[in-house]
């Protein structure tokens, strides 16, 4: 089942403690990190280009609560995604609604415009939510979040603070210093989501594992890892504004859609806990 759990594997139990993790938990964590940033951007001692990308990494390793779900009961892990449906219908109500005063606005968008709320932030909720549920326990899920999260959420950064040789693509400008982010952080959140949810959750191919087994060795699968990390990088140079939270999650997905066929690997999973 891959998961740990201090209740019984019975009755209402599963639910139960889905739903503290899932929707308790998982609202501390990430309104937490919210709150956390909004006190240091108005207190000075961070900018708001820096507290967007800790909640954007944030956000995007939300599936830490992986290891915690009991799936026994066959749906009470659909939870997990009660948190990025509730931003996702928040940043609904707060884009339209058109208060730059928000705190939410002032941390997590560039200008300060509340529109920017229905655009890449909206987005993020949206891939969030096809992780935690279609793709909730393969590789896919991870490799996405990984790369969404940790990839492009602190590249702009690395470019904006040590950028300085420049190109444009698309009537963007970007930095090579940036795209390398893209490709090295896109990497490393994926060997760290591995380590936490292969070894600790339970190595592909055990009775709990959490990630489905995708019947190649670990350094195919590190390999993998590098191939759609230097997609990742293209796609974000090529990305225009505001979309790459949708663009590099669907082309990770085509990337691994590709590698399955070449290798005869199941990286690409789809329903993997609905048995279809």
């Amino acid at each position: 089942m891959g998961y740990i759990s201090l209740l019984p594997s019975e009755g209402i139990f599963p639910l139960i403690w889905n739903a503290i993790f899932s929707v308790i938990i998982a609202m501390v964590y990430i309104k937490g990190t919210i709150t956390l940033m909004e006190k240091l951007v108005d207190s000075g001692k961070l900018s708001s280009d820096l507290s967007r990308k800790v909640i954007h990494i944030a956000a995007g390793s939300f599936i830490w609560i992986w290891l915690f779900l009991d799936t026994s009961d066959g749906w009470s892990w659909l939870l997990n995604i009660s948190v990025p449906l509730l931003f996702f219908l928040t940043f609904l109500i707060k884009g339209t609604k058109g208060n730059p005063d928000d705190p939410d606005v002032k941390t997590m968008t560039r200008t300060g415009d509340p529109r920017e709320l229905l655009k890449g932030p909206l987005y993020f909720t949206v891939v969030m939510m096809i992780a935690g549920t279609v793709l909730y326990g393969s590789y896919a899920g991870m490799l996405m979040m990984a790369i969404v999260g940790w990839g492009d959420g602190i590249a702009p950064y690395i470019g904006k603070r040590w950028g300085k040789r420049e190109y444009k693509t698309l009537g963007r400008q970007k930095t090579i210093e940036g795209s390398i982010g893209v490709l090295l952080f896109s990497i490393i959140g994926s060997l760290i989501f591995l380590v936490i949810l292969g070894v600790f959750g339970g190595l592909p191919g055990d009775a709990n594992a959490i990630l489905e087994d995708p019947g190649v060795d670990l350094l195919i699968i590190v390999i993998v890892i590098v191939v759609i990390s230097i997609v990742a990088m293209i796609i974000e140079a090529l990305s225009p504004s505001d979309v790459d939270n949708l663009l590099i999650p669907a082309s990770t997905l085509i990337a691994l859609w590709i590698i399955d066929l070449l290798l005869s690997s199941s990286f690409l999973v789809f329903f993997p806990k609905f048995g279809l």
